[in-house]
């Protein structure tokens, strides 16, 4: 009996873990994303501007901001499953 109970507490904690994972890659991707827009503030406003890095800031930007939502999406869907 207690390898089968074994086996159930791990799996909780598995799943538990997983969506622990989840909110902190969040976390990491929003802070990823708000230093991306501070450092995109202060380049823009930068007398000679490197254009070509402030668009490859941008579209990175982008793509974080995408990320957020899928995981936004998974953590917390608004849609019955």
């Amino acid at each position: 009996m207690n390898t089968s109970c074994g086996r159930n507490t791990s799996a909780a904690p598995t799943l538990d873990s997983n969506l622990h994972s989840l909110s902190r890659q969040l976390i990491e991707l929003r802070i990823e994303h708000a230093d991306l827009d501070a450092t995109i503030d202060r380049l823009a406003e930068a007398s000679p501007q490197d254009e070509l890095l402030l668009r490859r800031l941008k579209k990175r930007r982008l793509a974080l901001r995408d990320q957020i939502a899928r995981l936004e999406n998974v953590l917390d869907p608004k849609e019955p499953a």
